[in-house]
């Protein structure tokens, strides 16, 4: 674990000092102030679109690092011939790659709280106080985290065996496939036919359901989110986050870096 800890600790000081993140999140907080204006034009649900178009930027400016960055944490450390020497210590593939996978978890942890800060500032200035009902916003954008976990991971399993620029599209391919799960598990469609239908019901089971960390709507409605939900998108995310480190861990382990 220290070797994880370490190769994480040093994925979130280069991503930190990476001016992309600052020039995203400089963008997030513009967006929020974007919706205060759009949120005072509006009657009556000022506070719906301030928060809608708050999680939408925090969660659009995640994925967009998610991605983009977790696409090349291993392929950079390849092309820079860094990884060469950092192997050559006492870390195995394995631990490097959860290593990496946990820096920019943070990364991403540090740079949301940074918007989410941002969002509740404009929320303050807008309403004049906060409710109750508010603390709703930070389950939202603790099932955006989550989300954006399970994006890196499936990054960083495509940067494994693939070019960056396809892991990109297999990436954002399977973010947008997961957005519709399950819409394919009910789908019926006559011109479809019946085998056709019955691999896209099973399928769905194997691609990651990105449906279930949506809740932004009914947060900023005022709605509750189920406790049971935020277990099982944990357990989720910790399962299938797993899995797909088990499998990059198992394809990388076999990888020439000659």
């Amino acid at each position: 674990m220290r070797n994880v800890g370490i190769v994480a600790w040093n994925t979130f000081r280069e991503a930190v000092r990476d001016r992309v993140l600052y020039n995203l999140v400089f963008f997030a907080l513009l967006m929020m102030a974007a919706a205060l204006l759009v949120g005072q034009i509006s009657i009556d649900i000022e506070k719906t679109v301030i928060i809608s178009l708050g999680l939408t930027a925090v969660s659009v400016i995640g994925l967009l690092i998610a991605v983009f960055i977790g696409v090349g944490l291993v392929s950079k450390e390849i092309d820079k011939r860094t990884l060469y020497a950092l192997l050559a210590k006492p870390i195995s593939r394995a631990q490097f790659l959860t290593g990496k996978f946990g820096g920019l978890v943070l990364t991403l942890a540090v740079n949301t709280a940074a918007m989410v800060a941002g969002l509740f500032l404009v929320l303050l200035y807008a309403m004049h106080t906060l409710e109750r009902s508010d603390a709703g916003v930070l389950i939202a954008v603790y099932f955006i985290l989550l989300k954006l976990a399970l994006v890196v991971a499936l990054a960083m399993l495509f940067s494994c065996f693939t070019t960056p620029l396809l892991a990109i599209l297999f990436t954002g391919g399977l973010y947008i496939s997961g957005l519709f799960v399950e819409d394919m598990r009910t789908m019926h469609m006559p011109q479809m036919s019946e085998a056709a239908q019955t691999f896209l019901h099973w399928l769905s089971y194997l691609l990651p359901n990105f449906q279930n960390f949506d809740v932004m709507g009914a947060v900023a409605h005022g709605r509750g989110v189920p406790e049971a939900l935020v277990l099982h998108n944990t357990l989720y995310t910790i399962l299938y986050c797993g899995v797909l480190l088990f499998a990059a861990a198992v394809i990388f382990s076999r990888k020439n870096l000659k």
